[in-house]
C-alpha cells in the first residue's frame, strides 16, 4: 500500500524535493489516499519487468515509478485546469484533537471545490482508500496549517500555481516526504 497525498503548495518547492515529515512547506491538502498496486491492463500502467538475463535499457531513468506516473496522468487534466486559480485566506481555526492544530481556513471557491471533487473521483476509481473520507466532498474544509511562525494571514491571496503528488513514505520510510510530480503554472 502506498500512502500518497495531493496538495497545493503555498511556498516554492521542486519536483523530487524530499523533506522531513514534521517540516512541510506551507500547503493546502487536496486529497489524501492509500493505493495498492493496480491492474496494469485496466488502468494502462506500465510495470517494470525483471526477467533473468535481461538488462535495463541504458537510457531508462533510474527511478521510474510507474504507479506514481499513472496516478499523475489520471490527475493531470483537472490539476492543469485549476492552475492559476486565486484563493483567499479566511480566519483561523483549530483542527485535530481538541482543536490543537492551528490553521487558516480558505474561503469557499468553486474552482477549488471542483478540483477536490475531481481528484476524489479519480482516487475512488483506484484500488485503495481515501484516508479521511469524512473530510472529502461536502466535508472538505480547505485550510493551510500553521508551521511554527510560518502561516498565512486573513485577507492574503495566493494562486494554485504549485500542485503536487507527494509520497508520504518514500522508499517505505515514514520519516520524510517526497514530491513525485509537480504541476506549475507558466513555463517550466
Amino acid at each position: 500500500m502506498r500512502n500518497l497525498i495531493a496538495v497545493a503548495f503555498v511556498e516554492p518547492v521542486a519536483e523530487g524535493l524530499e523533506f522531513p515529515r514534521d517540516d512541510w512547506p506551507l500547503h493546502l491538502t487536496l486529497v489524501k489516499f492509500d493505493v495498492v498496486k493496480f491492474d496494469v491492463v485496466k488502468f494502462g500502467a506500465v510495470e517494470p519487468r525483471e526477467e533473468a538475463g535481461t538488462e535495463p535499457e541504458p537510457d531508462a531513468p533510474a527511478s521510474v515509478d510507474p504507479l506514481a506516473e499513472r496516478i499523475a496522468t489520471l490527475m493531470a487534466d483537472p490539476v492543469t485546469a485549476a492552475l492559476g486559480c486565486r484563493l483567499s485566506v479566511d480566519g483561523e481555526a483549530g483542527f485535530g484533537r481538541a482543536g490543537s492544530i492551528p490553521v487558516n481556513l480558505i474561503e469557499p471557491s468553486e474552482e477549488l471545490q471542483f478540483l477536490h471533487n475531481e481528484l476524489v473521483r479519480i482516487v475512488e476509481q483506484l484500488p485503495g482508500r481515501i484516508s479521511t473520507p469524512a473530510y472529502t466532498l461536502e466535508g472538505y474544509r480547505p485550510h493551510v496549517s500553521h508551521h511554527g511562525d510560518k502561516r498565512l494571514q486573513q485577507g492574503d491571496t495566493f494562486a494554485l500555481d504549485r500542485i503536487a503528488l507527494v509520497d508520504m513514505a518514500p522508499d517505505g520510510g515514514h520519516a520524510t516526504r517526497r514530491i513525485l510530480k509537480l504541476w506549475t503554472e507558466g513555463p517550466a
